[in-house]
């Protein structure tokens, strides 16, 4: 089962190292903080940057949450696991798991949200050609064509939460003009 920990912003691969050497890992699966991959422009240039998907939040997964939550509270700068409900932790709902392993690949090792390829056609119609934006297309509130980046709606910890994901413009088709068609 999924849970959530918030932890100090910034501090989320320190926090996933400590876990590493601190905690015995028959306590937990995976520990990650989701990853995306964006392109932005820089001084003129697109370059691919890395950023975190959700900042403050680690996921993990275990079996065994309440003796993992002890040992966790011994790892400085851990603010807490989220869902704590008196003494039962609640895991991370399954639809949340859902959009969560979509985006970064089912429940393999990765954590990396990739870029989306999209065309755009002469009617400034938008196709989700791949990527983790494929068969998300309820969930895209908005795409900026400018900046490369879909803001999506998902469901985080039971409320609405927009996230960004990176997209790349793979097909733009234009329509001709008559000036266009002298030019080929």
């Amino acid at each position: 089962m999924y849970y959530v920990i918030q932890v100090t912003s910034g501090m989320e691969s320190k926090i996933e190292e400590r876990i590493a050497v601190l905690i015995e890992k028959e306590l937990y699966g995976r520990c990650f903080h989701p990853i995306r991959h964006v392109r932005k422009k820089i001084r003129g240039e697109w370059k691919e940057l890395h950023e975190k998907l959700l900042p403050g939040y680690i996921f993990i997964t275990s079996e065994n949450v309440r003796e993992l939550y002890l040992r966790l509270r011994d790892i400085p700068a851990l603010t807490k696991i989220l869902g704590k409900d008196g003494e039962q932790f609640i895991p991370l709902p399954e639809h949340e798991v859902e959009w969560l392993e979509r985006l970064t690949g089912s429940q393999g090792q990765n954590t990396e949200v990739q870029i989306s390829e999209v065309s755009v056609s002469k009617e400034d119609a938008i196709t989700i050609l791949s990527g983790p934006l494929k068969d998300m297309e309820g969930r895209v509130k908005k795409i900026d064509l400018h900046r490369r980046i879909a803001k999506v709606e998902v469901d985080f910890m039971n409320r609405k939460t927009v996230i960004h994901l990176g997209i790349e413009i793979v097909g733009k088709k234009r329509e001709q003009t008559k000036e266009n068609r002298q030019r080929i």
